[in-house]
């Protein structure tokens, strides 16, 4: 009785802090998102413990992260750009003109992604043989082949996770959190067993995983939305002004993601460049680092975009800069010390979480430093996902375009003189450089909107 008692205590304590003000319900939406996104988390890293012992550092490795590189990338652009560009438009149409508005929003939206997600798949395989000799240029031959290999099998997964990404921000924006972000937890669950009981597929294994858990994350997203009567068939009522809108926010969200994105294909394709292992080594690196970023930043993201284009549909640009003001002090608060504990005891971390079976102590060196100079990014990443979805509520995506332009710029040129002295190490420096430089300057831009509107002031 006492512990049913203490529980509806707290049930009432945490409505009354996650309701109310705007920055409550983003404060609630966040904490939901990213305490489904731990959870998604610590299954992928059980998944990730698996693979580093049945594969370490070596070849089949390398290979599965480079044939995963072209349709990672493509998912990001293409499918993420609508996101940014479509739940804006959606939110004010919906509150504006009504639901039916929105539906008919959202159905010209998917003949429209459908189309470019099938063009994208042909394309990405099709041209495989020009662009994977280039990308693994420190490929043998048997090793290449085996990526194309992967390839084939990886290639659904584009169309799959393009679907599942629109669906999931749909479900965002009608401000259910927790299903879409839950969900992911499928992949990672579908790799492990794979991995465990089909041990004679090799690295085949976590290919199919990934294919199977991207197809049932989509089949449950889309029962979701049919339960809260969206209809899912996609249907062509024009190009009237709301998608004109959406399309003109969308080319340079594209162009701007296409970019960077890129950084990421620029990183693993110097890295495979380098020694045997190193693309498996930078990826390793980023694993701890991503940890944090996954909760803070998919939390914080999810719920900001929802809630500042609400605002920014009212135009209450008061409560748009007090939550910035807001949240990116309470960020800053939080991420500095645990970028420096990270920082300080990178390889402790490691040999504890790694060290094992394939994974040998040279690599636990190798990985360790690279996460310490990856760690030096989580405050201005974190910080940087509040600015850009800021931008993207505002409408004002061809800032993030230019930014992405330079980063790329930058991303190169550093990524090349590090990695002369610093070997693949020198990569993750490199990328926290370019996000610190990322966060200043769409602040810049930010501020510089500010002054001119007066929209913020």
């Amino acid at each position: 009785m006492k512990q049913t008692l203490s529980a509806q205590k707290l049930l009432n304590s945490w409505k009354k802090l996650t309701s109310g003000s705007i920055n409550r319900q983003i404060f609630g939406a966040a904490v939901t998102v990213a305490m489904w996104t731990a959870v998604v988390k610590v299954a992928s890293f059980g998944k990730e413990f698996i693979v580093a012992w049945r594969f370490g550092t070596g070849d089949d490795l390398d290979a599965f992260l480079i044939a995963l590189l072209i349709p990672s990338f493509l998912i990001s652009v293409v499918a993420g750009s609508f996101n940014a560009a479509l739940i804006p438009t959606y939110i004010r149409v919906r509150e504006k003109e009504g639901k039916e508005a929105a539906q008919r929003l959202f159905s010209g939206v998917m003949v429209w992604s459908l189309g470019l997600l099938a063009i994208a798949t042909f394309l990405m395989v099709v041209t495989a043989p020009f662009y994977l000799p280039l990308i693994a240029r420190g490929f043998s031959p048997e090793k290449l082949d085996l990526t194309y290999r992967l390839l084939w099998i990886i290639a659904p997964v584009l169309m799959l996770s393009g679907i599942q990404v629109i669906w999931g921000a749909v479900l965002n924006a009608g401000e259910r959190f927790a299903l879409a972000a839950l969900t992911p937890i499928i992949t990672p669950t579908c790799s492990a067993i794979l991995l465990l009981t089909c041990r004679s597929w090799g690295i085949f294994a976590l290919a199919t995983g990934l294919v199977c858990g991207a197809l049932l994350e989509m089949l449950l997203l889309g029962a979701s939305l049919k339960r809260q009567g969206i209809s899912l068939r996609p249907s062509w009522y024009g190009f009237d002004s709301h998608l004109r809108l959406v399309a003109g926010q969308y080319a340079p969200m594209i162009a701007g993601a296409c970019l960077m994105s890129s950084t990421t294909l620029v990183d693993q394709s110097m890295a495979a460049m380098l020694s045997p292992g190193s693309v498996a080594a930078l990826n390793y690196g980023n694993k701890v680092i991503a940890f944090p970023i996954g909760l803070m930043a998919t939390g914080l993201g999810t719920a900001v975009i929802p809630y500042c284009s609400k605002m920014v549909a009212c135009e209450d640009w008061a409560g748009v800069r007090y939550t910035l003001q807001r949240f990116l002090f309470l960020i800053f608060l939080v991420t500095v010390p645990l970028t420096g504990f990270l920082f300080l005891f990178s390889e402790s971390i490691i040999q504890v979480l790694f060290q094992r079976g394939s994974f040998t102590n040279e690599a636990t060196r190798l990985v360790a430093q690279i996460q310490a100079f990856y760690a030096l990014q989580i405050p201005f990443y974190i910080a940087g996902i509040l600015i850009v979805r800021l931008i993207s509520s505002i409408q004002l995506n061809q800032i993030l375009m230019w930014t992405a332009v330079f980063n790329l710029i930058i991303n190169i040129s550093l990524n090349y003189l590090f990695t002369k002295y610093m070997g693949v190490s020198g990569i993750a420096l490199s990328t926290s450089i370019v996000i610190c430089f990322s966060f200043c300057y769409s602040t810049y831009c930010l501020l510089k909107v500010k002054k001119i509107t007066h929209k913020l002031i």
